[in-house]
């Protein structure tokens, strides 16, 4: 039996992947997360043949809750789930060691396939995100977004994920259960590690990095 875990903040969204997944014999949901850090905490829990997940999550996003999931469970399978086939998006998924990446429009039949290509050990990625053009992405992104995110702390990777959604400190602190002080500390520090200056280069950058949508 393959055992999934899901992870999606739209509980209609999670019932509709999870009745799609359990039409097939061999595959059963064991649990549903919320959000990333939920998904992180279930994942070490149950340890998932295969974790199906959203990639714009508010918080902990499903790109970050990624790599912390291959970092501790490397070998659960991680299948991001997103409405974005842009560059940001699915290099950074790609980076955080997910096995596949799937466009939320996509059939019920690709999304079977999905899970099951990641479990054989193959990379899968939606008909219209092509290896060439993953290649391409790759060849022409910013090396230096990639070496200053990894530069971050898990929890500057946190306050930056919010800080770009528009959070103030006070409202991250209470995300976080963290003080205000403590909130504005990180953020400092963060933008420091980045040479960053103001709100707007701080969402360029997260754009960038892929913890936001492109603009279209």
């Amino acid at each position: 039996m393959v055992r999934l875990l899901l992870a999606d903040d739209h509980q209609l969204v999670r019932q509709g992947v999870k009745a799609l997944l359990e039409t097939e014999s061999d595959f059963s949901v064991i649990g549903e997360a919320s959000d990333g850090t939920e998904a992180v905490a279930m994942a070490e829990s149950l340890k998932p043949d295969v974790l199906v997940i959203d990639a714009a999550m508010p918080g902990l996003n499903g790109l970050e809750a990624t790599k912390q999931v291959k970092q501790r469970l490397p070998d659960t399978k991680v299948l991001v789930l997103s409405m974005h086939a842009t560059e940001g998006y699915v290099l950074q998924a790609l980076r955080n060691g997910a096995d596949g990446y799937v466009l939320k429009d996509e059939s019920a039949t690709l999304l079977v396939q999905a899970v099951r290509d990641v479990l054989a050990g193959r990379r899968y990625l939606s008909p219209p995100i092509s290896e060439r053009a993953i290649d391409s992405y790759v060849q022409r992104a910013e090396s230096v977004t990639q070496q200053d995110f990894g530069m971050l702390t898990a929890r500057e990777r946190e306050i930056l994920q919010l800080a770009a959604e528009g959070h103030s400190n006070a409202s991250i602190a209470a995300r976080l259960s963290i003080s205000p002080r403590t909130a504005e500390t990180h953020r400092t520090n963060l933008m420091r590690k980045l040479g960053l200056r103001n709100q707007t280069e701080l969402i360029k950058y997260a754009i960038r990095a892929g913890l936001l949508p492109m603009e279209q």
